[in-house]
C-alpha cells in the first residue's frame, strides 16, 4: 500500500477500535444498570466486572454474527476494485456509526448500536452499487431486520409474563423489595442472583455485539488486503481438497438416484472449478478472489441440496455433505485471533468509561418507581436468553432494546402501563424509528463525498 492508502488503512483501524470502545460504554451500560440501581454491586465493581465478561464473550462467541453482517454488502464486487473504493465504503460506515452512537449517548438515549451499524452498512452499500456492480443482500437485511424488530417485542412480552409468574408463585418479600437509600442492600442470595444475571447479559452482549466489531475489522482487512484476509490461509490445502473430493463423490453418487437434479450436476461442476483454482495460485489478490467465490458457490449449492425435501439422498451421505459444508465455510468465514482480542479489549475498556448516562435512563427513567430486585433480575434473565439464542442463530440483536423493553415489561407487570414514563419511552421509540433512515442517509452521503476525492 502506498503512503496515502496506508494512512487511510490505519485511520480505519483506529475508527473501528473507536466504534467498539463507544459501543462498550453505550451498550454495556445496559448490563450494569440493574445491579447498580438495586445496590447489588457498586459501580466501581459492576463496571469492570461487566467489562471482563464482555471481553470473554467476544473471545468465545464465534464469528457467525460477524460474518452475517459482512454478507449485507457486495464484498466480492468490492474486492475486485481498487483499494480506494473500499476505503470510501469503510470510512462511510465507521464514521456514521460513531457519529450516531456518540450523539445518542450524549443525550442519554438508549439507542441500538446494531441498528446503527446495519443502517450504515446498507447506506454505504447502496452508494457503492450506484457506481459499481453488486447489490445489497436484501434477504440477509430482511432476516436481520426481523430479528431487530421482534427481539424487543419478545423482551417486553417475556419479561411481563415472567414477572407475573414470579408475583403469583414466588412468595419472597426479599425478592420483591424496592431498595431505599444507600444502606438498603439485597440479601446474599438476591445479590448473587442479580450478579449472575448481570454476568450473563455482559457475556452474551460480548458474544453478539462484540462480533459486530469483528465483522467491521474483517471488512477493513478484506477491503485493503484481500490476498491475505479474503480466505483463511492457515487451513491446509490437502484438507480443503479432501472436503471437496468427499463432496464430489457424494454428488456423483446422488446424481444416479436423482438424474434430473440440476443442483447435483451444478455442484459437480463447481467443485471441479474450485479444484482447478486451488491448484493454481491463491497467494495473490486475483487468485484469492476467484477461490473465495468458488468456495462460496459450492457451500451455497450444498445448502440448497441438503435442505431440498425432494432430494433422495441417504442420511449418511447427507451428513457428509453437511460436514463438508461446515469445513468449507470456515475457509471464508473466519477471523484471526488477534482481531478478536483487539475488539474484546476495546469493548471491555469502553465499558469502564462513560456508562453513567445510559444507566441513569434505564434505572430511573423507564419506570416511575425504583427497580425492585425481581424486576432487575427478570429483565436481565430475558435479555441474556434472547441475546444468547440470537448469537446461536448468527443474528445480531440490540442489547439496548431487549433490556429496556424487558424493564418496561417488568414495570407493567407490577403497576400497569401507568408505571411507565411516557417521555423516556417516546425518546427511545423515536431513536428506534430514526436510527435506520438517518444512518442509511448519512453513510450514503459520506460515501459520495469520499468518492469525489477518489
Amino acid at each position: 500500500m502506498s503512503g496515502g492508502i496506508l494512512f487511510i488503512f490505519f485511520l480505519c483501524l483506529l475508527a473501528v477500535v473507536a466504534f467498539e470502545f463507544v459501543n462498550g460504554f453505550h451498550d454495556t451500560a445496559n448490563a450494569v444498570a440493574t445491579v447498580i440501581y438495586t445496590k447489588a454491586l457498586k459501580p466501581q465493581l459492576a463496571v469492570p466486572w461487566s467489562g471482563f465478561w464482555n471481553f470473554m464473550g467476544v473471545n468465545v462467541g464465534g464469528v457467525a454474527v460477524a460474518m452475517g453482517i459482512l454478507k449485507l454488502i457486495p464484498l466480492n464486487e468490492l474486492m475486485a476494485l481498487p483499494v480506494q473504493i473500499g476505503a470510501c465504503l469503510v470510512l462511510g460506515v465507521l464514521l456514521t456509526s460513531i457519529i450516531w452512537n456518540l450523539s445518542t449517548w450524549y443525550l442519554g438515549i438508549p439507542c441500538s448500536s446494531s441498528h446503527t451499524l446495519i443502517g450504515a452498512m446498507i447506506g454505504g452499500s447502496l452508494a457503492f452499487t450506484h457506481f459499481y456492480a453488486g447489490s445489497v443482500n436484501w434477504d440477509k437485511a430482511k432476516e436481520i431486520g426481523l430479528s431487530l424488530i421482534m427481539s424487543p417485542l419478545f423482551g417486553f412480552g417475556a419479561a411481563l409474563l415472567l414477572m407475573m409468574f414470579l408475583r403469583k408463585f414466588v412468595k419472597s418479600e426479599k425478592l420483591f423489595h424496592v431498595p431505599q437509600g444507600e444502606n438498603d442492600k439485597p440479601s446474599f442470595f438476591v445479590r448473587l442472583l442479580l450478579i449472575t444475571t448481570c454476568t450473563l447479559v455482559s457475556f452474551f452482549h460480548g458474544s453478539n455485539d462484540g462480533q459486530k466489531g469483528v465483522g467491521l475489522l474483517m471488512l477493513i482487512l478484506i477491503a485493503f488486503l484481500p490476498a491475505t484476509f479474503a480466505i483463511d490461509h492457515n487451513i491446509p490445502q490437502d484438507k480443503i481438497i479432501s472436503s471437496l473430493t468427499k463432496t464430489q463423490l457424494v454428488a456423483q453418487k446422488s446424481l444416479i438416484a436423482n438424474p434430473a437434479s440440476h443442483e447435483l450436476s451444478k455442484l459437480d461442476t463447481l467443485i471441479r472449478k474450485a479444484q482447478a483454482d486451488i491448484a493454481g495460485s491463491t497467494n495473490d489478490a486475483n487468485g484469492t478472489f476467484k477461490f473465495r467465490k468458488d468456495i462460496q458457490a459450492v457451500t451455497k449449492n450444498i445448502k440448497a441440496i441438503v435442505t431440498n425435501p425432494k432430494m433422495t439422498i441417504p442420511d449418511a451421505d447427507k451428513a457428509t455433505l453437511q460436514a463438508s459444508m461446515s469445513d468449507l465455510t470456515k475457509i471464508t468465514d473466519f477471523s484471526p485471533l488477534w482481531v478478536i482480542i483487539t475488539i474484546s479489549l476495546s469493548l471491555g475498556f469502553g465499558t469502564m468509561i462513560g456508562w453513567k448516562r445510559i444507566v441513569v435512563t434505564l434505572g430511573e427513567k423507564i419506570g416511575k418507581t425504583h427497580l425492585s430486585y425481581a424486576q432487575g433480575a427478570t429483565a436481565e434473565i430475558i435479555a441474556a436468553s434472547t441475546i444468547g439464542l440470537s448469537t446461536w442463530f448468527g443474528l445480531p440483536v440490540s442489547t439496548t432494546h431487549v433490556l429496556s423493553s424487558g424493564i418496561a415489561g417488568a414495570m407493567v407487570a407490577t403497576g400497569g402501563t401507568k408505571n411507565l414514563q411516557s417521555g423516556t419511552l417516546k425518546n427511545i421509540a423515536l431513536a428506534w424509528i430514526l436510527t435506520l433512515p438517518v444512518c442509511i442517509g448519512l453513510a450514503y452521503l459520506l460515501f459520495m463525498v469520499f468518492h469525489i476525492f477518489v
